[in-house]
């Protein structure tokens, strides 16, 4: 079975999703492939919540592109009919020691967060330690930690993101093809194209769009394989009781960075439906894979969890766990995302996202690589990122 297309988007997670959204909507032939039925709880694109934050301690050169994804994500929403972003306000926390600490990839990530803050004209207090306490009693800084607050910050409903994005797609005359493997992708003759293989059909295609996520490594040469680790990555709802502390309203989502040793954890208000308060952390010491990742969360991680993070932060969260889940970082050494082409395969474009922090820049990031295959200038500049060869 064959069948021909402007652009093959292969995965359709949060880049990829956007990537066939925006590409379907600016009229070209679009085929999406997914292994699975997105949105699904295999790859990164699930949790039920994700924060979303403006000023990016990660690197001023993501600002943009997450401010036009704001955008992006509420005009989806007025498309789709159904609440995707939820603006909460966002808190940084961070004493002396810890604000001069890396987090995804990025030194002094608290001091970079004030400095994107104020170069992009971004609503932001500082505060003390009793500020914040007043301010939001669920938290219990120590009097030498201080905060950020950024009004603007929030949460994004991942699956429906996804869900949106596809049902636009389909709406903008996609073709969405889902429990379907690809084995491979060739060259075209004469470097005109390209041919996707999958488990069932080959799908010739003008240009192939890669954003696999953990898949990714699996379909890069070596060299540039190296450059990607996949990590498991744990998520948990505590029980609490004093519940009222976590409601929308009165609880930011957060970032917590703790201790000399770069500890740090991250949480949210009680948004998902869960009867607990979502936490999780970050570990970037293993590897693994899709298909030999551990998706059970053992008791001995949950308390590790309660007692090394929460314990003696979080105002009334007890050391009981309600619900976890497990998802696939898909992590550079740097944390920086790569979006470049493939270093072997002619019209083929790779789109990492990666490191953890990328799905609230998703929307921008599939605009912008939708508008450079469709001849238009991008909305935001992806050139940063071109690091792959």
């Amino acid at each position: 079975m064959n069948a021909a297309a402007d652009v093959a988007v292969i995965g359709l997670g949060a880049v990829g999703s956007a990537v066939a959204h925006h590409l379907a909507a600016g009229g070209a032939k679009v085929v999406g492939i997914d292994r699975y039925r997105p949105p699904h709880t295999h790859g990164s694109s699930h949790g039920v919540t994700r924060i979303t934050r403006l000023a990016i301690g990660e690197g001023h050169d993501y600002v943009p592109i997450v401010q036009r994804s704001h955008l992006l994500w509420r005009a989806l929403e007025a498309e789709y009919g159904e609440t995707l972003m939820i603006t909460t306000g966002g808190l940084v926390i961070a004493s002396a020691a810890s604000a001069r600490r890396p987090y995804h990839g990025q030194a002094a990530f608290f001091e970079q967060t004030v400095s994107a803050a104020e170069r992009f004209g971004i609503a932001h207090e500082r505060l003390d330690a009793a500020e914040i306490r007043h301010r939001f009693p669920a938290f219990l800084p120590a009097d030498d930690e201080r905060g950020y607050w950024e009004r603007d910050a929030g949460i994004l409903l991942p699956e429906r993101c996804v869900a949106a994005q596809l049902q636009a797609a389909a709406r903008h005359g996609a073709e969405l093809r889902y429990a379907s493997v690809v084995q491979g992708i060739e060259n075209a003759a004469g470097a005109s194209g390209a041919t996707v293989v999958t488990d069932t059909a080959r799908i010739a295609a003008a240009h192939v769009v890669v954003a696999t996520g953990a898949w990714l490594p699996a379909m890069l040469p070596p060299a540039q394989r190296a450059r990607f680790a996949v990590q498991r990555q744990v998520l948990h709802w505590f029980a609490s009781d004093a519940p009222d502390l976590y409601a929308l309203g009165r609880c930011p989502v957060f970032i917590w960075m703790h201790g000399n040793d770069g500890a740090a954890f991250y949480g949210f208000p009680k948004a998902d439906g869960y009867d607990g308060v979502k936490v999780a952390t970050e570990q970037s010491e293993h590897a693994t894979t899709p298909e030999a990742v551990d998706r059970v969360v053992s008791e001995e991680e949950t308390l590790r969890m309660y007692d090394t993070h929460i314990s003696g932060r979080l105002r009334g969260v007890v050391r009981r766990s309600v619900h976890d889940a497990t998802c696939l970082y898909t992590s550079t050494a740097d944390a920086r995302f790569v979006i470049d082409r493939h270093p072997e395969l002619a019209n083929v474009t790779v789109v990492s996202a990666c490191s953890g922090h990328g799905f609230k820049h998703s929307a921008a990031v599939g605009e912008a690589v939708a508008d450079g295959l469709l001849g238009r200038a991008p909305q935001v500049d992806l050139s940063p990122f071109a690091t792959l060869s």
